[in-house]
């Protein structure tokens, strides 16, 4: 009988779900949350971190990083391309980030990193890169499944041996599933965001070999690292390889891209 109720639970679960196909064709379970309530999250997230955060006053560079979003938005796929919105936060930690809803913030620290406007392209596209692969459904899809699933075992376990050994199972569960299921997938995620974002960028007229000097800028400000294994980025040096053989494939791209007049003048 329980293991019925097990696989009748882990079928539930898998019905809540969606498979679909990812820009770079790789095999997606999203779902979990429908499309109108995962944007209105992303506002909501966004506008907690416009109340929690300074907002720069900067209209210079307020208008640099809006120039670039949308340049880079305008290349969207159809359904992508409502207005989005920008907010850039008094922040000396070079990073941003993008939401489902249009929204992307930018921290002031980027521009330690981030020298030109192809170099803020790499960030802001492989951002909005995450957006448009469905990054966010994906993770909280499987973030839910993995959740029900581990309080199943836990329940099984502990009915059977009892509750000590079922609250230690979820423990032991929930870190192997943190470590070798769900860290993992978002190391591909960041590689996919990547891709995605890279080639996003060179259709919008950004010089897709920038994306090899940020990382380098990344690296030359950063300090160590954890181990690849353990890191939900890829690692660094594995990551300018990568961007850097991509951005030989996207020259032709980028060329085309500038003779059709797309030649962002941001900064």
């Amino acid at each position: 009988m329980k293991p019925l109720l097990l696989g009748l639970s882990m079928a539930a679960v898998l019905v809540a779900c969606a498979t679909t196909t990812s820009p770079t064709g790789r095999k997606q379970y999203v779902g979990a949350v429908p499309q109108g309530q995962l944007d209105q999250l992303g506002v909501q997230e966004f506008e907690k971190a416009k109340q929690q955060k300074p907002l720069s006053n900067d209209a210079r560079l307020n208008a640099y990083v809006r120039c670039v979003v949308n340049d880079i938005t305008r290349e969207l796929p159809p359904g992508w391309q409502a207005q989005w919105e920008t907010a850039l936060f008094v922040d000396e930690s070079p990073n941003a980030f993008a939401l489902p809803g249009g929204k992307v913030g930018v921290n002031t620290g980027i521009f330690t990193v981030a020298k030109n406007q192809d170099q803020l392209a790499t960030v802001i596209a492989h951002e909005i890169g995450h957006v448009v692969s469905r990054h966010h459904d994906e993770r909280i899809t499987r973030q839910q499944g993995t959740s029900t699933l581990l309080g199943i075992g836990s329940a099984i376990l502990g009915s059977a041996y009892g509750s000590g050994a079922g609250n230690a199972a979820g423990q032991i569960g929930g870190a192997a599933a943190q470590t070798f299921y769900l860290l993992p997938n978002s190391r591909e995620q960041e590689s996919e965001a990547d891709v995605v974002g890279q080639k996003l960028a060179a259709e919008a007229g950004f010089d897709p070999r920038q994306a090899v000097n940020l990382w380098q800028n990344m690296i030359a400000a950063g300090g160590s690292r954890p181990p690849q294994w353990l890191s939900t980025h890829p690692d660094p040096q594995s990551r300018i390889n990568e961007l850097s053989g991509r951005a030989a494939a996207l020259m032709p791209v980028y060329e085309q891209a500038r003779a059709a007049g797309h030649t962002p003048k941001c900064g």
